[in-house]
């Protein structure tokens, strides 16, 4: 299946957005919340694209599988990310199904990874925000799932994922694994990334 937006003429010049959840700041780099970042930033590591300040944010642009592609990590911190992804979007010429949403997800079981279209916001903030200001929710995730607290682990789970992943959850696997999820949604389209992945 071809991915729905190149299909015949479309204003933008760009296949993809790809966006990376997290938050700014050097305290939050290796919280759980912050994998969508830590995915973009490794794209961007394969493919060589370099960061630059737009959008209120960091973008890279590069090339997947011939496809002009952008990388958007929002600097807002999370409750505000719709603001970096709604300027990119209008920048872009962007309908809401080009744009995939790399997110942390914690109703998904430590290491699993689902690629949808659209889809409730489960409480989380950065997707509610990005849904609010694209004025839809029906854009494309990825959700990288980080699991919830342990049993006998007090945490709460938005202190959960505002914490480092345990040495045990292999990030440097999970962050790859995802990263080649969106190449291989970028090449074949979301059904075969589902078939893949999911």
């Amino acid at each position: 299946m071809r991915l729905p937006w190149r299909r015949g003429e479309r204003a933008s010049s760009l296949e993809l957005l790809v966006v990376g959840l997290g938050n700014p700041g050097r305290e939050y780099a290796g919280h759980r919340h912050n994998v969508g970042w830590m995915v973009v930033e490794e794209l961007a590591r394969r493919h060589g694209a370099s960061w630059r300040g737009k959008f209120n944010g960091q973008v890279a642009e590069l090339r997947l599988d011939g496809h002009r592609v952008a990388l958007l990590k929002p600097e807002t911190f999370m409750n505000e990310s719709g603001r970096s992804v709604g300027a990119a979007a209008r920048f872009f010429k962007l309908e809401p199904d080009a744009i995939l949403v790399v997110h942390d997800e914690i109703d998904l079981d430590r290491g699993r990874l689902q690629a949808r279209l659209g889809g409730g916001l489960a409480g989380h903030n950065g997707l509610r925000s990005i849904a609010a200001h694209l004025k839809t929710p029906d854009f494309l995730r990825l959700r990288v799932g980080v699991g919830r607290p342990g049993r006998g682990d007090p945490r709460k789970p938005a202190d959960y994922v505002l914490s480092n992943f345990d040495a045990e959850d292999d990030r440097e696997d999970l962050v790859a694994r995802a990263a080649d999820a969106v190449e291989t949604l970028d090449a074949g389209g979301l059904e075969r990334a589902q078939a893949q992945y999911n």
